[in-house]
């Protein structure tokens, strides 16, 4: 099998097929959406692929046949209709104000002017977008096709000033609400971007957008697929282990096929090493930050039930947890349970890599020292090698007595009662392990199940202000939690872990092997 290049940071459909890189075709999915419907609306996080996308559509209806020989839409197109394309994206750069914003939408709309051959006479936004739609069509003689890519960036960029954020989602409006006035001059439009702001608040007037972005026929529109990766990829598999690469980077769902992120995979080819290259890419602060101010359990993230409305449910004055991390893509869709005329979703971290990383985020944001848990996460690998108990003993107690005092009275997780459990969660759940939470047994739940080095560790946290002290151990044993485990054949290990608020430590860490019989 011959390799080809790696079209890593390309989002240009043409340099992709000129230069012979790797392509994963998605212009049978285009062409379904295009014979489905007109106007649509599509959400995806950020390195999905999103614009590599839209630049296919944009070559598609520019009718540029010689760039889509081989590909599955070639002999399904009539190449002799060619649409003007309006082309529209804020992906580049940061802006700062609604003055910025209009700048560079004036900007965009001069660019478009002369690409299509047009002048404008309007001196307002809306205006001037509309006679170009007009303007477009009469010229080139077919209806206007448009695309507007990262739609919400202006908003999410000034998401902490939100007076701002308000005065530019206004602007946007002002510039969207002309695409369902100009209907008539229009073929086909399309909105991407990461979020899913409220119709009312962003999209009132343009009622006409089908939001394909929960719809289990193009769950793949974005994104690589198991099949993909055994076919298009197949050259770059060798010395790389299948399973791994399916455990690090796959399990993104949109109710339909899983699929991986395109930048991991393409980074993972080049560098040959499991690393978490779209994490790193640039998490915000603002969502550790938020997940921090609202005293987020951290275990309640691996599994988080929501209505489809509510993962909808995002503007400016209204961000719910689990909107904001669905969409940006730290949590993805587990399970769909449908109810009248509404969805009930299950959500998880989509792999390991989102996982560990986000953990490791966390861990840094709730100490003093962003750099200490750099060093307790390898240690706690070490000792749970070595089984270690006293070692991880020692570990935890450390980990907390180095926070000053200062930071705990000021800090608002560490004022939470769940914070002490969601530390110790995170430093796990940083090392990637196998971890099972609200591990249901027919005698009750196990906080905390880990599985690893052939090794069973059942975990149960008290906090003893709450609970008399030395309830935690003799809670698992009289439960005979351990019970669920002994099929497997693998030492059992019962941990009680009892911590002090008053004292902001560890108090109590008792251990009891089990072997099984």
């Amino acid at each position: 099998m011959s390799r080809k290049k790696l079209p890593i940071g390309i989002q240009t459909f043409a340099r992709i097929r000129e230069d012979d890189c790797y392509y994963v075709d998605k212009t049978g999915i285009a062409l379904q959406l295009i014979e489905e419907g007109s106007y649509y609306f599509l959400s995806r996080p950020r390195r999905f692929g999103k614009s590599l996308f839209l630049d296919t559509l944009a070559e598609l209806f520019a009718g540029n046949e010689p760039l889509f020989r081989g590909l599955m839409v070639h002999d399904q197109w009539d190449w002799s209709r060619r649409h003007p394309v309006i082309r529209i994206s804020f992906a580049d750069g940061v802006l700062r104000s609604r003055q910025e914003m209009d700048i560079r939408i004036a900007e965009i709309l001069s660019d478009n002017e002369q690409v299509l051959g047009v002048r404008g006479k309007h001196a307002s936004i809306p205006g001037r977008f509309a006679d170009l739609i007009r303007k477009a069509e009469r010229v080139h003689g077919q209806r206007v096709v448009v695309l507007i890519d990262e739609y919400d960036k202006p908003i999410l960029d000034n998401l902490t000033r939100p007076e701002v954020a308000r005065e530019i989602r206004d602007g946007l409006r002002n510039l969207y609400s002309v695409i369902k006035g100009q209907d008539a001059h229009i073929h086909f439009a399309i909105l991407t971007g990461v979020s899913k702001f409220s119709k009312v608040s962003l999209f009132s007037g343009l009622n006409n957008l089908r939001d394909i972005s929960l719809s289990s026929a193009y769950s793949a529109i974005c994104g690589y697929t198991d099949e993909d990766v055994d076919t298009v990829f197949a050259a770059e598999l060798e010395g790389l282990e299948r399973d791994e690469i399916r455990n690090w980077y796959n399990g993104y769902n949109w109710t339909g096929t899983s699929v991986y992120n395109p930048f991991d995979l393409l980074l993972l080819f080049r560098e040959r090493e499991f690393r978490p290259y779209w994490f790193e890419t640039g998490t915000p602060t603002f969502l550790i930050d938020l997940l921090t101010a609202r005293r987020t359990f951290a275990p309640d993230l691996e599994r988080v039930v929501a209505l489809e409305s509510l993962l909808s449910s995002f503007d400016v004055d209204q961000i719910p947890t689990e909107a904001l991390m669905f969409q940006a893509g730290y949590l993805t869709i587990d399970s769909v349970r449908r109810l009248p005329g509404q969805m009930q979703m299950t959500l998880r971290y989509p792999n390991q890599e989102v996982r560990s990383s986000l953990n490791g985020a966390l861990l840094q944001a709730w100490s003093d020292n962003p750099a200490r848990h750099s060093m307790h996460v390898p240690q706690l690998y070490d000792l749970l090698l070595a089984n270690d108990f006293a070692g991880m003993r020692n570990l935890f107690t450390a980990f907390f007595a180095s926070i000053p005092h200062d930071w705990y009275r000021n800090a608002p997780i560490a004022q939470y009662e769940g914070y002490w459990a969601s530390v110790f969660y995170s430093h796990f759940a940083a090392l990637g392990l196998d971890i099972r939470l609200e591990d249901v047994t027919n005698r009750g739940c196990i906080d905390m199940t880990v599985l690893f080095n052939g090794h069973v560790y059942l975990f149960e946290f008290k906090v003893v202000e709450l609970v008399p002290q030395g309830k935690a151990l003799q809670q698992i044993r009289e439960r005979g939690y351990a019970e669920k485990y002994r099929a497997r054949g693998e030492p059992i290990h019962l941990i009680g872990v009892e911590f002090s608020r008053e004292r902001r430590s560890v108090v109590g860490f008792e251990v009891q092997w089990e072997q099984d019989n």
